[in-house]
């Protein structure tokens, strides 16, 4: 099974960035979690994103506030699919990084989910190595039921309680 990238632009990202580890692990995804700044080290992003596809990985999530450059440094450096996380600030509340995340020029996609999103950024990862993976495939379709039931029990009891 390909692996998964974690980039995060700052060690202060973490605590949104593992829950996107725990979607990862609860799937049995393989994965590495990694501190790369798109100001600060872009040399060593760089290099760790365009060997990325050698070493197995194939898809990469980066995760940044503020400026939020990440995503798109790395979608520059490789053909992989890249999810962009935005991760929110005190000043901004997240729109900055998500303005930064979302609005890449042509024939640069970052694919972007919401402020602080990071289960659902792993969940897109799932999806895409779902592709061909089928006991992925299964565990999504799964997980889709769970929730559907999961869903249709609580109605359930908003119905009883208040539909006579």
């Amino acid at each position: 099974m390909k692996k998964v990238a974690i980039l995060m632009g700052s060690d202060s990202d973490l605590p949104v960035v593992e829950k996107g580890i725990a979607v990862l692990k609860e799937y049995g995804v393989p994965f590495e979690v990694h501190v790369y700044s798109a100001h600060r080290t872009p040399v060593e992003a760089a290099e760790f994103v365009s060997g990325a596809c050698e070493r197995g990985f194939g898809v990469l999530i980066a995760a940044a506030g503020m400026a939020a450059h990440l995503a798109g440094a790395v979608a520059a450096n490789t053909t992989l699919p890249v999810i962009g996380i935005p991760v929110s600030s005190k000043n901004t509340g997240g729109m900055d990084a998500l303005l930064a995340t979302v609005q890449m020029p042509s024939g640069i996609p970052v694919a972007t989910v919401a402020i602080d999103g990071a289960a659902n950024a792993a969940l897109l990862a799932v999806e895409i190595l779902a592709l061909s993976e089928p006991t992925l495939a299964d565990k999504l379709v799964s997980a889709r039921a769970a929730g559907r039931e999961k869903v249709l029990m609580k109605n359930r009891a908003v119905e009883e309680k208040y539909n006579v």
